[in-house]
C-alpha cells in the first residue's frame, strides 16, 4: 500500500505527509485541486478507508517540500497498549456545540497538544499538560487525575485535527473515566466553522507545515519558524539578541553548542543559496506531528 500511495501522489504533483499505521491513516498533503481530489479518491477506494474524514484548507504557495508516506506503530505515539479509538471513544462534539460544554462548570477542559503548540493559541480556560511529545499524556493525567477531577464530572479535549484527542479519550475512558468528550475535527474545523465574534479561541493554531500558524477561517498567522528547532516564533521572538536566523531563537538558543550553532549556520548559506537560485532547499525537515 505504502509505494502505491506514494506513487499516486508523486503522478499528481502532491506533496506533504502520509501517515499509515495498523490503526489507520492520517496526513496532511497539498496540491492542485484535481490532484488532491483524485487521491481522495483512491484513498477512499482503499480496504476500510471509505469513511475517511478530509479536511481542506487553502494555501497561496506550496506549504511542503517533498511527499513521505511513512509507516508506523501507531499514527499518534501515545504508548499505551490496547487503547484502539475504534473500539472505544469520548464523545465526539461538533464545533457549534462545543462553546456550551466547555462553558459548563462541570466540565475539565485539556489541551492534549505538545508545549510549544499551545504556547501561542489555545481554548480559554484549558489545561496545559506541559508536555514535550504526546507519550508524556498518560503519565500526566495518571499524576493530577485526583486534582483535576475535583468537583468535576466531564473531561472535553481537543487537538490540532483531532486524531490526538481521539486517542486520549479512548485513553481516559480505558482509565475508567465515564464523561469524556472530544472536538471533533479538532481546533481547524473549529476555527474554520465558528466566526470570530463567538469564538472561544485565544492566538493562533499551530500547523505542521510551512505555514507555521492559522487563524479564524484558517487565515495564515503571523507565526514563522525557527528552523533550528523547529519552535513557532513571534516577532518579539526575532528581536531577541538569542535570535539568529535559522541557528537559534529564544526557546532553542540555550540548548545548542557552538558546533550546533556553526553547523546551522552553513546550512542557512546554504538554504540563502538555493533561494537566491530559485530552487527549494530539501534539507530542511518539517517536525513530526507527535
Amino acid at each position: 500500500m505504502q509505494p502505491r500511495i506514494q506513487e499516486q501522489c508523486v503522478a499528481g504533483g502532491i506533496k506533504g505527509t502520509i501517515l499509515l499505521a495498523r490503526e489507520g491513516i492520517n496526513g496532511t498533503v497539498a496540491g492542485q485541486p484535481a490532484a488532491i481530489d483524485k487521491l481522495v479518491a483512491f484513498l477512499r477506494a482503499l480496504p476500510g478507508c471509505a469513511e475517511l474524514d478530509v479536511k481542506y484548507s487553502h494555501a497561496k504557495e506550496m506549504p511542503f517540500y517533498r511527499m513521505k508516506v511513512r509507516l508506523k506503530k501507531e499514527i499518534v505515539t501515545l504508548g499505551v497498549d490496547g487503547i484502539d479509538p475504534k473500539r472505544e471513544v469520548g464523545t465526539y462534539v461538533q464545533p457549534e456545540d462545543w462553546n456550551a460544554l466547555i462553558a459548563d462548570p462541570d466540565t475539565v477542559l485539556i489541551d492534549t497538544r505538545n508545549d510549544y503548540e499551545v504556547a501561542i493559541g489555545t481554548f480559554e480556560g484549558a489545561v496545559d499538560p506541559r508536555t514535550k511529545s504526546f507519550s508524556e499524556f498518560p503519565e500526566w493525567f495518571r499524576a493530577h487525575r485526583e486534582e483535576l477531577a475535583a468537583g468535576k464530572t466531564k473531561f472535553a479535549m481537543f487537538c490540532t485535527g483531532g486524531i490526538r484527542c481521539e486517542k486520549s479519550t479512548a485513553f481516559l475512558k480505558a482509565e475508567g473515566i465515564d464523561e469524556v468528550y472530544h472536538l471533533e475535527g479538532g481546533i481547524l474545523r473549529y476555527l474554520e466553522n465558528i466566526p470570530e465574534a463567538q469564538s472561544k479561541w485565544q492566538g493562533e493554531c499551530f500547523v505542521f507545515d510551512e505555514r507555521v500558524s492559522v487563524t479564524h477561517g484558517l487565515e495564515l498567522g503571523e507565526m514563522e519558524l525557527c528552523h533550528a528547532c523547529r519552535r513557532p516564533i513571534s516577532q518579539n521572538d526575532k528581536a531577541s539578541a538569542q535570535f539568529i536566523e535559522g541557528v537559534s531563537c529564544p526557546a532553542c538558543f540555550a540548548e545548542r553548542s557552538e558546533e550546533d550553532r556553526a553547523r546551522f549556520a552553513e546550512r542557512q548559506r546554504q538554504i540563502a543559496l538555493a533561494k537566491k537560485r530559485g530552487k527549494p532547499h530539501i534539507g530542511v525537515n518539517p517536525r513530526a506531528d507527535d
